[in-house]
């Protein structure tokens, strides 16, 4: 409400845009996407994908009109065909479903992810009690669980603490889906904690360092900002994360979205700080595309709030790399491509 003084009226507080830094695209999404991009130019459309190759409808999109399919199960691909795993990675009975039907395979699971399967192979060979903390039937936490399905136990979040039981206290560990709240995640680990004094931690964090990033910078926002708009998918679970992170930290409203017009006018209703950040599988383009229709409502004014620098990329996966070097080096021998 306006003070009026005398005939003096207090100006409305400006409008600005705080733009988290990181924001979107990590480097296992990066790669994922790239490599479907390469495949597709390598060995021609189509390129099957099993799953969503990232949780972000534009890029599934995109990838379609580029030629690839996106399928639900292995089953679904022709034999003889080529595969790619996406990102969240699989169990191992995905791969042996994959070499019965004689496809060739393409795995771009992100390593971190690849850490985490890693660890949970080596602990169950230990035979340790393994307490996955995760989002039940997401599909990181199916990949990690196929790798030792008789010695994983889902924990999804604090009040599923209560329900778990182990052969032996003394010998139990806690591995964690990559793309979790940190501090939801913490709060599991304590109260498994406290039931299970012996717990001990993987060797090191599970959740992804663009996960534990991004969610800085909505905390550092989101104590400023009366509304964070999240960029990214519904099926999303960093992105989800992200709108639970800006609430906690303080702003009075926050939204996911896939696209500008998503948003509704309604929610800028007194409004004069909005953050703006998107999840680690979200393009660029549709941040740009939120900010410009925020800018022609009088939100000009974008000042960047940063919480850290990435510098991290992954290599191509080892297929892709294999086939491209070969294409490279027959090139090199027969310049005119004869």
């Amino acid at each position: 409400m306006a003070l009026t003084m005398g005939h003096m009226t207090a100006t409305p507080p400006a409008r600005r845009v705080l733009l988290a830094a990181p924001r979107g695209y990590c480097a296992g999404v990066d790669r994922a996407v790239i490599a479907v991009e390469k495949a597709l130019e390598q060995y021609g459309s189509p390129i099957y994908v099993r799953h969503e190759i990232v949780h972000n409808k534009y890029v599934v999109q995109t990838l379609e009109k580029k030629g690839a399919i996106f399928v639900d199960e292995t089953a679904e691909v022709p034999e003889g065909s080529i595969v790619m795993f996406s990102a969240h990675g699989v169990a191992p009975t995905v791969h042996e479903e994959a070499a019965q039907r004689k496809l060739a395979t393409i795995d771009a699971t992100c390593p971190l992810v690849t850490k985490v399967h890693k660890e949970a192979v080596r602990f169950a060979q230990e035979d340790y009690d393994i307490l996955l903390i995760g989002h039940e039937g997401h599909e990181e936490v199916i990949g990690t669980s196929g790798e030792a399905p008789d010695h994983i136990t889902l924990v999804d979040g604090p009040e599923d603490v209560a329900n778990v039981e182990v052969r032996n206290p003394d010998k139990v560990v806690w591995l964690s889906q990559t793309t979790l709240s940190v501090d939801e995640t913490m709060e599991t680990v304590d109260a498994l904690k406290t039931k299970f004094p012996g717990l001990i931690s993987p060797p090191s964090d599970d959740i992804c360092y663009a996960t534990q990033n991004r969610q800085i910078a909505v905390k550092q926002m989101g104590a400023e900002a009366d509304l964070v708009i999240v960029v990214g998918s519904k099926n999303s679970s960093n992105s989800v994360r992200l709108v639970e992170v800006a609430l906690g930290a303080g702003a009075r409203d926050a939204h996911l979205v896939d696209f500008a017009d998503e948003i509704e006018e309604a929610w800028l209703d007194g409004v004069s700080t909005v953050g703006v950040t998107s999840g680690a599988s979200v393009p660029e383009v549709l941040v740009e595309g939120v900010l410009e229709w925020l800018s022609k409502r009088g939100f000009e004014d974008v000042e960047i709030v940063k919480a850290a620098e990435e510098s991290i990329t992954f290599s191509l996966p080892k297929e892709l790399r294999r086939d491209l070097r070969a294409e490279a080096a027959a090139m090199s021998a027969d310049p005119s491509g004869q």
